[in-house]
Parts: structure tokens; sequence; C-alpha cells
């Protein structure tokens, strides 16, 4: 779930934030695991679901899709639960992936729930900023918990039969405050990358990216990067915008002397990197990316190979990407940004999800990851008040900054931050992916165990397992399913 606002705004498949023309999934959304064995898909169903769950006297519904896996269930068997995020679900989902292994061995029910307001999931007719109150967490937890409940009569399951509620990213975090808020429906949660602690300024995903680059290849890697960024910084303060155009094959003439696009240009940049070291090897052809072969090592070699200056390796970098996702320029225009941002309609062709997200973040969540830490390679040209303008320029202003930190220290007082107090929750996290900054690293209490697996990307143990994963991302998908099956054998309480 990378992060937040205009430092993402361009599209990696199933939406995820694209502030900032970032050609990367900004925040951590979850992609769907190839259909490797072309095996059939179900169909779309529909719910009848509560508009306003606040509002008891508001009759007013919409229809909520979901998808059902039966094929392994028997009677008495439990109903494992995907929960649906940031983009359009994937009833992929309900064929591949680790949790489908799970269910076989224990003869489980599955669904998979779509996030109001994503994908096909339109519970007001557009996006207008007094529908989008009807979008947050609160909201999508009580969906979860109506589902449940409706599942429960429409399958006849018997009072005693346990639910497992699976989430990655933001989902992930949405699978442990479903067991906080919802215990009494929810018996056990597997929480993957879920950031808890909510923030405005995340400045610690740059850290991360930065130990990353360290680590690939001492500081040489690293180094590189912070040439590039100093030389591009000098050659914008040099008015250099004719030579900077046409060296990162920019849609739009660069304006120097705008400080709003320099910042969405520097931020798309940072992105190359930030992006890559999020969906790093692990997961990263999982993830359906069309770089899948491009990793951090990739990058680095690139930064490292002494071609030309380091200006002329950072475009390298950024023509490799271009040509792996089929970008004939670089749109990065703050305008352009604003544009999609603005847009209402869920059949716009510019409606990924974008809009919803970046939503959540100003309303609830932050999680913008600028470029206020202080040791990083990527300059300071999108530090946090440049995501709080475009909160304020895509939805009004009252977003402002005081406001986003009030909604963000809200967020942690509902829930509890990294926290929260909660039984029978499995929290992972990999120390690649910047995310595992925002969850829980080491273990509290026996009753939420955590797995911290090195070397392994975002959601990395959701997938698919093959033959060359790391040694400690086989052991964590084998203890997270050890846990689940002593959790099923216990009392509810």
């Amino acid at each position: 779930m990378r992060g937040a606002v205009l430092a993402a705004l361009v599209v990696l498949a199933v939406c995820g934030s694209c502030v900032g023309l970032r050609r990367h999934d900004v925040h951590g959304l979850l992609l769907p695991p190839p259909n490797v064995h072309n095996a059939p898909l179900p169909p779309d169903q529909w719910f009848t679901q509560k508009l306003d769950h606040s509002q008891p006297s508001d009759l007013r519904t919409w229809q909520q899709r979901y998808f059902t896996n039966d094929s392994f269930y028997k009677p008495g068997g439990p109903v494992f639960l995907m929960i649906g995020g940031e983009g359009k679900a994937s009833p992929v989902w309900m064929v591949a992936g680790q949790w489908i292994e799970y269910a076989r061995q224990h003869n489980a029910l599955c669904f998979l729930l779509e996030h109001r307001f994503y994908g096909k999931s339109h519970p007001t007719e557009d996006m207008n900023i007094k529908n989008l109150r009807f979008l947050s967490s609160e909201q999508a937890l009580a969906d979860l918990a109506a589902f449940s409940a409706a599942m429960n009569v429409q399958h006849g399951l018997d009072a005693s039969t346990r639910w497992v509620a699976f989430g990655g990213s933001y989902p992930g975090s949405l699978a442990a405050w479903y067991r906080l808020k919802y215990p009494h429906m929810v018996h056990a949660a597997v929480s993957s990358s879920a950031p808890l602690h909510a923030q405005t300024n995340f400045y610690e995903f740059l850290s991360v990216v930065s130990d990353a680059l360290r680590s690939e290849s001492g500081q040489e890697c690293y180094s590189g990067v912070a040439a590039a960024f100093s030389e591009l910084e000098q050659r914008i303060g040099g008015g250099d915008a004719g030579q900077l155009t046409k060296q990162f094959q920019l849609c739009a003439p660069l304006n120097v002397s705008a400080p709003e696009d320099v910042s969405s240009l520097v931020s798309s940049l940072a992105d190359l990197f930030e992006g890559t070291v999020q969906y790093n090897k692990d997961n990263r052809a999982f993830e359906g990316a069309k770089d899948a072969n491009i990793t951090v090592t990739t990058l680095c070699d690139i930064m490292t190979s002494g071609r030309g200056g380091a200006l002329d390796r950072l475009a390298e970098v950024n023509s490799l990407l271009m040509t792996a996702h089929g970008d004939k320029c670089l749109d990065y225009t703050y305008e352009s940004a604003m544009k999609k941002m603005r847009e209402e309609s869920f059949d716009s062709p510019d409606n990924n999800g974008m809009r919803q997200w970046i939503y959540q973040t100003c309303s609830e969540f932050g999680w913008y990851q600028t470029s206020d830490f202080v040791r990083q390679p990527f300059g300071h040209r999108f530090p946090l008040a440049f995501s709080v303008q475009q909160c304020v320029d895509a939805y009004g202003p009252k977003f402002n900054k005081a406001f986003i930190e009030a909604a963000v220290a809200a967020t942690n007082v509902r829930y509890g931050g990294r926290g929260l107090r909660v039984r029978r929750v499995v929290f992972i996290n990999g120390s690649i992916d910047p995310w595992h900054a925002m969850g829980r690293t080491a273990t509290r209490h026996r009753h939420t165990p955590v797995i911290y697996i090195n070397g392994t990307a975002h959601c990395a143990n959701m997938y698919p397992a093959r033959a060359s994963d790391l040694a400690e991302l086989t052991a964590a998908r084998r203890r997270v399913g050890r846990l689940i099956t002593a959790w099923l054998r216990e009392s509810h309480q």
C-alpha cells in the first residue's frame, strides 16, 4: 500500500495510488497472482449492503460485489474471507494464492468481498465529495460484519462456524481491525504487510528504500542514486529545462519555475526505485508487474555501471521502466495528476481507485511518502506540504494539514495503532517492504505473533510458493498454516 498523494499519480494495474504521476502503485495495492492453471473463475455475485451503517434509520442500500469458492467446503468446515482493498477485486484470488492451499487443507468455504467505492462496488452514483463521506475503514468493517452475518444465514452455517479473515496491505489492516472491532464475527485473522499506525508524514518509507539500496551493493548504489538526484537538482536550478525534457522523455516541456511540476517530476523519478524496492524479487512477477524481471539489482547495476554521468544513468533507468510499461512519454505534470484526482465518475477511464484511496489518506491515514527523511538520496523536492496541497486541491480547503493530522490521530485512537489489543491475529512483514515501518515487527504477546521475514518484500507470503523462495518465506507460510490449524481448534472467546 504504498503511500498517498501526488507523490504517486500514475497507475500500476488495478489502481494503486498514483500521486504525482508515479508509475508504480503508490500505496501497497495487493495485485492478484497469475492463474497459472487456467482454473475457471467464479462469477460476480451481489450482496445488498447498507449505505450508512452508522445511521440505523438510513435504509438506503446498494449492491456490493463478492465471489465464492465452495469447491473445498465440507459441512463443519470454516469460512475463509479475503478482504478487498483499494482496487478492483480479482476472482483469480479465488483459485490461486497461499490462502487457497490453507482452504483446501481445512475444507473451507471461501469468499472475497470487494471494498466499497472500488472496482464494481459503487454505493453512490458518483464520487463527489458529499458521497465520499461514506468511504471509510469503519464503514468497510461494518460491511464485512453485515456480509458475514448474511452468509451464515444464506449458507445455513452452524453458529459454531469459525470465520478467518485474510488481507494484505490495507486489507491486512482491515483483517486485524475486523477481529478487533467484531470479535464475535471473525475467529482469527492473517494480516500481511499491514500498516497499523496511521501517520501523516511517512518519511520512514525512504529510510527503508535507502537501506535496500545500500544492502544491494554497499554504499556504491546509494551514492550513485544520490549523485544523479544531486545533478538533477543542479540542472533544475540552472534552468536546463529543454535538456531535461528530452533526456527524461517528458510528455510536456518542463517549467522549472512551476514548483508543483518540479516536485511531481522528482517524486516520479524517485518512485522508479521506491516501487521496485516495494515489490522486489520474490513476488514481483506474482504482483502482475510488467517489469517483473526488473529488480533492485537491475537498477543498481545501471546506477553503478559507469556509463555516462550519474544523471545519464538515471535517465537509463527511467527509459528501461518506460519501455517495460509501454509508456511513450512521462506524464509528470501536477495539473495532469489533479485532473485524474478530481474525476468523480465511476465510469471514467481515469477511475483506477486513485481518487478514492487518496481521499482515505486525507481523511484517515496520511502515510505520505515524503522526502523529509534526511539520510536518503532523492533530494527534498516532495516534502509533506506537497502532499497536503494535493488534498486541498483535490477535495477542498477543509483537507488542510490540521484536518489531516486530527483525522490521523483519531484513527490511531479508534484502532490502537501498533498497540492494538487483539487475540488470534498473526502479523507478517518483510524486511524489504517499506510498509513494515508502520506495522508490527516483533511479537508482543503469544496470542498475536509476528512473523518478520528477512529479505522479502510486500505481501510475499500471500502468493503461490516457488522453488526459488527464500527458506524464511517458506517457513513463514508453514507457520501461518500451523497457527490457523491451532486457532480453529480453540473455542470462541
